[in-house]
């Protein structure tokens, strides 16, 4: 059966503000020498996060929705509050966040500070564009409220894609957006990437196809002849549901023969905000759980990406994967967990390059355009035409992300991450970027170049980290041994 929305009751302003004490408290309690981090038992980064021995943050007051404000469409959140819980605290009202990442456990706070992205981007951009306000703990140990027109205006631009390094948002007031009960779907199959790059520049500018509008859009590459978009449409009308929480998976659900006949679906709201979250898109067959005999004994409760992160996790310390290559005969894997991003024209040729070279499929495209910033009336518009420095997006200008999570074999004598350092390459190439959730190995001045805002950052970490408190973005992001 579909699932439905668990009753979330929001934490109150009361509540959040002992969070914030005691979040203050453990801050203070850090030697003064010593760095400052977050202490958190799970993370949705794949890079290897550096070794630190000095106690950390105290977030465990930081978790909920504080309010809902159903007639401003308006949700204020503590920062460390999922995905998960927000979503179920706004549908009762039949609202939800402008955009709600893929998967369950990522953060609000999270989410704007690391940046993250899902079929609404075309329309509503990228998740800290629908932030009214933050309340963030600075390097320095103070809480600032930032806003796009007030003394710290500074912060609330470059803190999106600053991963924590010019401090973490404690508070977040967000926009919300209607939304309707269920969601329609339309999977176009393309046997060319030419053709798939053309629809989805047309779709994502005009926002309909065929006569109807759409609401959601991203694609899924099989291989250069066979490729999805799919389209989602919100609806009203009441019917039959599909469910992909249990025994059918939704990747294997979009495909189809036929280039001239989509291929259609249904699914409540709730389910379709999170219908990659039970397979992780299709990440869980590394697990087995796509093989039938499994996933009739595989708990349902246990399909869902928080429980294949602890599966990384004991696969991270014990080397699992690692030993049983070896006992093959073959040498470790190459772990390539990326999201990057290039301008639309470039997709098709980024995508027949990386078919090419790197043996991993399926593919996940979203596209994505930064809110339109020219409407006097819109309360974001500040410096349209680069509004956020550290992950500098041209306006008006579509853009399609592309999500590509596996490892490939590594071949004896190449240099420590040869694939993910052509990958880099090839995407400064075609002018995109990458997120920085996952392992990185630019050199500092490319890196530099690329993620500090033509000199902002530094800037920003001067006023607001004056003492380093907390890890220099380049140390956060790039692996290094």
């Amino acid at each position: 059966m579909p699932s439905t929305p668990r009753q979330i009751v929001p934490t109150g302003v009361s509540a959040h503000r002992e969070g914030v004490d005691r979040l203050l408290r453990s801050y203070h309690s850090i030697p003064v020498d010593a760095p400052v981090r977050l202490a958190k038992k799970t993370s949705n980064l794949f890079r290897a996060r550096a070794a630190i021995s000095a106690p950390g943050l105290d977030v465990s007051g930081l978790g909920g929705v504080i309010s809902v404000d159903p007639k401003a469409r308006t949700a204020d959140v503590a920062g460390m509050c999922t995905y998960e819980d927000l979503v179920d605290a706004t549908l009762p009202y039949g609202l939800a966040p402008f955009v709600v990442p893929q998967l369950k456990t990522i953060t609000l706070g999270g989410a704007v500070t690391g940046l993250g992205i899902e079929s609404t981007s075309f329309r509503n951009g990228l998740p800290h564009e629908s932030v009214l306000e933050m309340d963030i703990l600075t390097g320095a140990g103070e809480i600032v409220t930032a806003t796009p027109d007030g003394e710290h205006a500074d912060l609330f631009r470059g803190f999106p894609n600053s991963y924590g390094s010019l401090g973490y948002a404690t508070r977040l007031r967000i926009e919300l957006e209607p939304v309707k009960p269920y969601v329609a779907l339309r999977h176009l199959r393309f046997d060319s990437l030419g053709a798939l790059q053309a629809a989805l520049d047309r779709i994502a500018t005009d926002r309909n196809h065929a006569g109807v509008p759409v609401d959601y859009l991203d694609g899924t590459v099989f291989s250069a002849t066979e490729s999805y978009l799919t389209l989602g449409t919100q609806t009203d009308e009441p019917g039959p549901v599909s469910d992909y929480t249990g025994e059918h998976i939704y990747y294997r659900s979009i495909q189809h023969t036929s280039v001239n006949h989509p291929k259609t679906d249904r699914l409540t709201i709730r389910d379709y905000l999170w219908r990659w979250d039970t397979d992780w898109f299709w990440c869980s067959r590394a697990f087995g759980a796509q093989n039938p005999r499994i996933r009739r004994l595989w708990p349902k409760k246990l399909l869902r990406s928080s429980f294949y992160w602890k599966l990384i996790a004991m696969d991270h310390k014990h080397n699992i994967a690692d030993r049983i290559e070896a006992r093959k005969g073959n040498p470790p894997r190459e772990r390539v967990v990326q999201d990057i991003e290039v301008p639309i024209e470039r997709t098709a040729e980024f995508m027949r390059w990386f078919l090419a070279e790197i043996p991993i499929e399926p593919v996940w495209l979203c596209p994505l355009r930064l809110r339109d910033r020219s409407a006097p009336s819109d309360v974001l518009s500040f410096d349209a035409q680069r509004p956020w420095p550290l992950y500098p997006l041209e306006p008006k200008r579509t853009y399609v992300n592309i999500g590509f999570w596996s490892s490939v074999p590594t071949v004896p004598g190449d240099i420590e991450g040869a694939a993910n350092r052509t990958i880099e390459s090839k995407v400064a190439e075609l002018d995109g970027h990458k997120s920085l959730y996952s392992d990185s190995y630019y050199s500092r001045d490319d890196f530099e170049q690329l993620y500090y805002g033509g000199g902002e950052y530094p800037a920003l970490k001067q006023k607001y980290d004056p003492r380093s408190r907390l890890l220099d973005l380049f140390a956060k992001a790039v692996h290094r041994k």
